[in-house]
């Protein structure tokens, strides 16, 4: 469905993000999205909650600290993403630190 209603233009392309299911590295899938030039993503060891932490973050850094956007320049990007992240670290307190921020917890 993803590769059918990409409807992808100059400079688009898609990523595909999954743990390391034997379904998702089978040489046939993986065939299938190195065709399509689908870029593959996948957890460092197998932990598939591995990924759903990287999703929580990005989720954040997009909500609270406007990442949502599409970016015209590289450099604004990477500009917008160390402001992001400084932000996070500095800013956002987080329950699990006993509502401290990281940056104050990891001095």
């Amino acid at each position: 469905m993803a590769i059918h209603d990409a409807g992808l233009t100059n400079g688009q392309y898609l990523i595909h993000y999954s743990d390391r299911g034997l379904q998702y590295c089978c040489s046939d899938y993986i065939t299938l999205l190195r065709n399509h030039l689908i870029a593959i993503s996948m957890t460092q060891n197998g932990d598939l909650y591995e990924n759903a932490i990287a999703e929580r973050i990005n989720g954040i850094l997009k909500v609270e600290f406007g990442l949502y956007v599409t970016f015209r320049k590289l450099e604004t990007a990477r500009e917008a993403v160390d402001s992001a992240i400084k932000n996070y670290n500095t800013l956002r307190p987080h329950m699990s630190l006993k509502l401290k921020t990281p940056a104050s917890v990891h001095q």
